[in-house]
C-alpha cells in the first residue's frame, strides 16, 4: 500500500481523507470537529442541521405558521441557527487541525438564505463549503463574498464544464476542489442524467479522468478532484494515488463514518448497519426532489414501490380503450379506465387498498384509507424544505409558491422521515439513506463483535490501507 501524504487543499496541507457530508442531523459539529481534528477534513451538514437551547438541549423543529409560505420562512431560521451552532462545535472540537467545511444542497429550501446566514454568523470557523444536489452557480458568488473556499458536487465532467463556463471561471481562486459523486455506488441522492441508465452503472475511474482532462482545458490541473462513493478500503484504489493522469486525488468517506462514537445517529441505526447484506441498499425514484437517490430497502421503500406498483392510467372521457367506468372520490367523480385496469382495481380494493389518489401523470394510485390519511397530512403539513417538491407541489418562488402541478402521492414528504429517522425514529418505516457497499460493516474484520471506532481510530485504519 501506498504512503498516504497530505495535500493542497483550501491553501493548505490537510490528509486526503473528506467526510462526507450526510443530511439532517446526521454529519455534524461531533463528528465534523473529530475528523478535522485527526488530519482530514470534517463536514457537517447544513440542511435543516440541530440547534440548541442555553442548557445545550436540542430544539425540536416544530412550526407554527398557518400557510407554507410561513413555515418556509420559520424552516430557513432553524437552518441558520443550526448550521452555525454545528460550526461552533466542530471549530471547538478540531483544535485548529484539518478543515471544516459545511455541506448544504441546492435544491434544499431558502438554500442562498441559509448559506449566507450560516457564513455570516459563523465567520472565520468554516473553511469551505461543499454543494450539490442540482447545479450551484450561485456557489462560487457566496464563498467568494465571505472569503471560502468551494467545492461543487458534480457526477460528470458535462456537469462541470456547465458551472465553469457560466459562473466559476469568474472566480477561479476560491475553487478548492471539485467532488466527482459516482452516481451508481454514492449514498443519498444521486446526480443521474437523462442520459444515463440507472440500471448499467459505469467504472468511476474513466469518468474521473474526463473530468480531470477537462479541468486542465480550465487550467484547473492541481485543483484536487475529491472521489466520492464507494470508497471503502484506500489499497482497492491504490491506482489512482499519485497519479499522474488523475492529477491530485482525495477521497470522501459517507458511510464509513456514519459507525463512529462521535457521529449522532440512533444506536438502533448503528446497529442495522452492522448487519447489512450485499443488495440492501438500492437506488429508487421516489424522492420528491425528482433525483434518483440510494437507501437501504426496509418497509419505508417497500410501501414506496408497492404504491406505485398499484397504479392505472385514465381519462376523464371515455376515449379508446378506456370505456369502464370508476367513480374517483367521495363524490364518486367518473373517470375512465380500460377493463384489465378495472379488474385490477376491483382486486386492489377487494385487498383493503380502497383509495383512489390522482398523480400529476393522469394516473390514479390505491392505497389504504390510513394512507391515504397520512399523505393529505403530510402535504397539507409541508414546511418548504426543498426549493420545490413534487410531493406537495410547493416551490419557493413567487408569485404562487407552487409548482405548477398536482401534488404527487406516489412520493413522500423527506424532511418528516430524516428528522424521524436520525432523532430516534425506527429505521425501518423510515428513509434510511446509505451508500451501496455499507454492506461491507458485516464483513469488515475492523467491526468484529460489534466494534464502533472512535473516528480517529477510523481515520487510523484507513491510513493503512484498511
Amino acid at each position: 500500500m501506498k504512503v498516504i501524504n497530505p495535500i493542497r487543499m483550501g491553501g493548505v496541507d490537510v490528509l486526503p481523507l473528506v467526510e462526507g457530508g450526510k443530511g439532517v442531523s446526521v454529519s455534524n459539529g461531533s463528528s465534523c470537529g473529530a475528523w478535522s481534528a485527526a488530519g482530514g477534513v470534517g463536514t457537517f451538514s447544513a440542511v435543516n442541521a440541530d440547534s440548541y437551547d442555553a442548557q445545550g438541549n436540542r430544539i425540536p423543529q416544530t412550526y407554527s405558521g398557518k400557510t407554507r409560505r410561513e413555515r418556509h420562512e420559520e424552516l430557513v431560521q432553524y437552518g441558520i441557527r443550526g448550521a452555525i451552532a454545528q460550526a461552533r462545535e466542530a471549530f471547538e472540537r478540531a483544535g485548529g487541525k484539518g478543515r471544516i467545511h459545511a455541506n448544504i444542497l441546492w435544491e434544499m429550501g431558502g438554500a442562498e438564505r441559509v448559506a449566507r446566514g450560516m457564513l455570516e454568523g459563523a465567520r472565520g470557523l468554516i473553511n469551505g463549503i461543499t454543494c450539490g444536489a442540482g447545479m450551484p452557480y450561485r456557489l462560487a458568488d457566496i464563498a467568494r463574498d465571505f472569503g471560502v473556499h468551494y467545492y461543487p458536487i458534480v457526477s460528470s465532467a458535462r456537469a462541470f464544464n456547465a458551472l465553469w463556463k457560466r459562473a466559476y471561471n469568474k472566480t477561479r481562486e476560491w475553487l478548492g476542489g471539485v467532488v466527482y459523486e459516482d452516481p451508481w455506488l454514492a449514498g443519498g441522492h444521486n446526480g443521474l442524467s437523462n442520459s444515463e441508465d440507472p440500471k448499467k452503472p459505469e467504472a468511476p475511474y474513466a469518468r474521473v479522468l474526463k473530468l480531470r482532462q477537462q479541468m486542465r482545458e480550465f487550467g484547473l490541473g492541481d485543483v484536487p478532484i475529491i472521489m466520492a462513493g464507494g470508497v471503502w478500503w484506500l489499497e482497492e484504489w491504490e491506482d489512482w494515488i499519485d497519479n499522474p493522469d488523475l492529477g491530485p486525488i482525495a477521497f470522501q468517506f459517507g458511510t464509513r463514518p456514519l459507525l463512529t462514537r462521535e457521529s449522532p445517529i440512533p444506536d438502533t441505526w448503528k446497529q442495522r448497519l452492522l448487519n447489512l447484506k450485499k443488495g440492501d441498499v438500492s437506488l429508487q425514484p421516489f424522492s420528491p426532489t425528482g433525483f434518483y437517490s440510494s437507501a437501504v430497502r426496509n418497509d419505508f421503500l417497500i410501501e414506496l414501490e408497492e404504491r406505485n406498483e398499484r397504479q392505472v392510467a385514465y381519462t376523464s372521457e371515455p376515449i379508446g380503450e378506456h370505456m369502464a367506468e370508476y367513480g374517483v372520490g367521495p363524490r364518486k367523480r367518473p373517470v375512465w379506465l380500460t377493463p384489465h385496469d378495472l379488474a385490477r382495481v376491483n382486486q386492489w380494493e377487494a385487498e383493503g387498498f380502497t383509495e383512489a389518489m390522482r398523480t400529476p401523470d393522469n394516473t390514479l394510485i390505491f392505497v389504504t384509507p390510513e394512507t391515504s390519511k397520512a399523505i393529505v397530512k403530510d402535504q397539507v403539513d409541508c414546511m418548504g424544505c426543498l426549493s420545490q417538491c413534487r410531493f406537495s407541489n410547493w416551490a419557493q418562488h413567487e408569485p404562487d409558491y407552487s409548482n405548477g402541478k398536482k401534488a404527487d402521492p406516489r412520493s413522500f414528504c423527506i424532511q418528516k422521515t430524516l428528522q424521524e429517522i436520525a432523532h430516534d425514529g425506527t429505521t425501518e418505516h423510515n428513509l434510511m439513506f446509505a451508500g451501496h457497499n455499507a454492506y461491507r460493516f458485516a464483513s469488515d474484520p475492523f467491526y468484529s463483535n460489534g466494534f464502533i471506532p472512535t473516528v480517529k481510530q477510523l481515520v487510523e485504519r484507513i491510513l493503512t490501507g484498511r
